[in-house]
């Protein structure tokens, strides 16, 4: 099979942006093709044949050191395929299943967090294209009580950024204690605010939806997916705000989200890592009771809910399609933003 590796950990290089990673390697292309043999599944697994493979801000962390990872690896936790062989002890899918998988590759199931619905939080946590390999390939291995069943309403890029970047921002929503009537802000509006957005407006129809992005085409879809107001970060807006997600690997961005909280506010910050520290005062940034909360990875029933909320509310998702060769030149357009909805790598 075809297979894109990540063999040593890299700056990505995107002409004009500086570096900030001086001990890496700087490379144009930090993931090799390669031909591999096709995995076999074990007792609980199923092999899966990829038709899509979602490209995510945490896989540009893998690639420059940020979230570390075994090496060598083949990244990918948004797949999109069909069942072509089962391992012993499966019986929950079958040969032909169409199956997603998501960041979430294994928990213990026996912790304080796994007990309590926080799978999330397991110190053995396990992660999709990390820990394990995943789907920048033809095809990948998953644990049969890791996959799931996808809305027939999406065909197979469509779906698979509803795995991590829709179930993330939808984890990222659960947390902020929500309203409708309340001012809602989102910072960033890439592959997962603008599917989160959509969700907001049908769930809050009476609350305000501000979206600061640098980007004048993300600042139109965002428009027309519903947002009352867009701008730049740097923007003063036409209001406060009572909650607000900050989607950006930027620090700076978090400490602008929180200045425009009102007392009481909260911010959640849906991203697994910054590339640049976040600097807080806290008279400006949290007196007033502001708070703030981190999103870590998903639970299965975080995907589980939203793939049965954007199936219902029929969620808008935009993706941009590359072929799986050409998955050095996709991480270059996430990392720098260049990219309006989703990629998805075609293998």
């Amino acid at each position: 099979m075809k297979a894109m590796v990540l063999r040593e950990c890299a700056e990505i290089k995107v002409e004009g942006e500086p570096r900030r990673y001086p001990s890496l390697p700087l490379k144009d292309d930090p993931l090799e093709l390669m031909d591999l043999n096709v995995p076999e599944p074990g007792f609980g697994e199923v092999l899966i044949r990829v038709s899509a493979c979602g490209v995510c801000q945490t896989d540009v962390d893998i690639v420059e050191g940020r979230r570390v990872c075994k090496l060598p690896v083949i990244l990918g936790h948004q797949a999109v395929g069909v069942v072509a062989r089962v391992g012993g002890g499966v019986s929950r899918v079958g040969v032909g299943d169409r199956v997603g998988v998501a960041w979430i590759g294994w928990s213990c199931g026996s912790c304080n967090y796994c007990v309590r619905g926080e799978e999330n939080l397991c110190g053995s946590f396990k992660a999709t294209g990390c820990d394990f390999n995943g789907c920048y390939a033809e095809y990948m291995v998953a644990g049969e009580a890791y996959v799931y069943r996808l809305p027939g309403v999406y065909d197979d890029f469509e779906a698979a950024p509803l795995l991590c970047a829709g179930a993330i921002g939808y984890r990222a929503l659960r947390l902020l204690g929500m309203k409708d009537g309340l001012t809602l802000g989102l910072f960033g509006f890439g592959a997962s605010a603008h599917q989160i957005i959509q969700v907001a407006r049908k769930l809050y129809p009476s609350s305000r939806i501000l979206v600061f992005t640098r980007s004048r085409e993300h600042a139109t879809l965002a428009e027309s997916l519903g947002a009352d107001w867009a701008g730049p970060p740097t923007a003063e807006p036409p209001e406060k705000l009572d909650r607000a997600v900050d989607f950006t690997p930027v620090g700076e961005v978090t400490a602008r989200a929180l200045s425009l909280l009102k007392p009481g506010g909260r911010l959640v910050v849906n991203v697994i890592r910054k590339r640049s520290p976040i600097a807080l005062d806290y008279t400006e940034h949290l007196w007033m009771e502001r708070e703030v909360k981190s999103v870590a990875n998903v639970t299965r029933r975080d995907v589980i809910e939203y793939l049965e909320v954007a199936g219902r509310a029929r969620v808008r998702v935009t993706v941009n399609v590359y072929k799986l060769e050409d998955a050095n030149e996709a991480l270059k357009r996430v990392k720098v933003g260049g990219v309006t909805g989703a990629v998805v790598l075609r293998p």
